[in-house]
């Protein structure tokens, strides 16, 4: 069962976010059920603002600069159960819910790779059958 706890309920004791010095703030996505790690990206207030309206994850892309939601090209979205602050208010964690791949290598995880370079997580999708 999907549920979305984001929304409207601002409390007055939210706490502030503290975005660097490029108005971006780590993310964290974490499997809400399993708690496996899935990938770290970075958000701007108008990320926050979106995943917060829709209950889908969106993100900042550095690279192309530009606001993204998981998963529009893919289908591979995230729906966020909960967003979480850390104690400094500079990094969010996003508790969701993966369909399909959080990596755009195909892989589960984006964290799929020891440091030797061994795989260690599993392909759950061919990425040339999703992107052009």
């Amino acid at each position: 069962m999907r549920q979305t706890v984001l929304g409207s309920r601002m409390s007055t004791d939210a706490p502030e976010l503290a975005f660097d010095e490029q108005s971006l703030l780590p993310v964290v996505a974490q499997d809400a059920a399993s708690g496996d790690v899935l990938m770290l990206a970075y958000a701007s207030s108008e990320a926050v603002e979106q995943t917060r309206e829709t209950g889908l994850a969106h993100y900042y892309s550095r690279s192309r600069d530009e606001l993204w939601k998981k998963g529009g090209s893919s289908g591979h979205v995230q729906h966020v159960e909960e967003i979480r602050v850390d104690c400094d208010g500079d990094a969010l964690l996003y508790l969701v819910e993966q369909e399909g791949g959080a990596c755009h290598t195909g892989f589960e995880s984006c964290f799929y790779r020891s440091i030797d370079g061994e795989e260690v997580g599993e392909k759950v999708f061919d990425p040339d059958d999703v992107y052009e």
